[in-house]
């Protein structure tokens, strides 16, 4: 728990010293890391494909770093709401405000435990939000830890509120998510909304693409795209350690926990599924229409 909370707190920071497009999508190499830690500490199985994922995700990494913008300079944080309140990001945030509150309210009720995009999509959408926010907040931090004070400035306290406001709403449906639906679907659906709405997001609000060439801002795209690759190669290759069988088993096994690891023997007449364990005890297990 230290760890995280000390993790958060540089990832705040990297917000007021770079670009959004270039810190959120570097968030791709915390997977990597657990996947190592995992790995060596934990004793998971790490596919072969698993492991090309990561180099995909540090390839993409390298290839956004070698080409991203530079941080625009602020002075103060009433540049930063200037920005904010400019008609096109004033526009972009309306637009996810209203999808938002058609999701909680329209979709969420009808379909929320059936469709992963409709908690994912609030997340994703609210948390877009949240960077701009944390990424101005972190900015007046920045200048006032400098010696300019930016505190008794209002649009500082705003900005905080944003940033509560989208966080605990972003973690409240994350969490719906991922109580919901298997981790491995939510996780790198959530990453590749969050960072493409975030990199939205950032341009529109900072301009972050102004004055650099298409090369460049073609080349940040496919560094993008190289660490979606990746992500999504470890989150698909990380069962891939387990048999189809063994898969099958456990699956039946969360529905009726027994003793041992049984393998598949076959169905009888009376409408037992018959196993036998590693050790040769059979087990009766009785289908879920025959038990009382």
């Amino acid at each position: 728990m230290l760890t995280m909370i000390i993790g958060e707190m540089a990832n705040f920071a990297a917000y007021a010293f770079a670009p959004a497009v270039l810190v959120t999508p570097l968030g791709a190499l915390s997977i990597i890391v657990s996947a190592i830690l995992a790995h060596a500490i934990l004793k998971e199985q790490l596919h072969n494909l698993g492991i090309l994922g990561c180099i995909l995700c540090i390839v993409g990494s390298i290839t956004i770093i070698l080409h991203a913008p530079r941080e625009q300079e602020m002075t103060s944080v009433k540049e930063v709401w200037q920005a904010a309140t400019q008609p096109g990001f004033l526009l972009y945030a309306l637009a996810v405000i209203g999808v938002v509150f058609i999701l909680k309210f329209q979709f969420v009720p009808l379909y929320g435990q059936t469709h992963v995009m409709v908690y994912i999509g609030i997340c994703s959408l609210m948390g877009s939000l949240s960077v701009m926010s944390v990424k101005a907040l972190g900015i007046a931090i920045k200048l006032t830890f400098q010696g300019t004070n930016q505190l008794i400035y209002p649009e500082t306290w705003a900005f905080s509120a944003v940033v509560a406001t989208c966080i605990v709403m972003q973690m409240n449906y994350l969490n719906k998510a991922l109580d919901t639906f298997n981790t491995a679907v939510v996780s790198p659906i959530y990453y590749v909304m969050f960072t493409s709405l975030t990199i939205l997001a950032s341009v529109i609000m900072f301009k972050d693409w102004k004055g650099q060439n298409p090369a460049a801002i073609a080349s940040e795209l496919c560094g993008f795209l190289t660490i979606l690759s990746g992500t999504f190669l470890l989150h698909v290759t990380k069962d891939l350690g387990e048999t189809p069988l063994a898969s099958s088993i456990n699956k039946y096994r969360g529905i009726y926990p027994v003793a041992h690891s049984p393998l598949f023997v076959g169905m009888e007449s009376n409408g037992h599924l018959e196993v036998d364990n590693l050790e040769g005890e059979e087990i009766s297990l009785c289908p879920i229409d025959c038990r009382s």
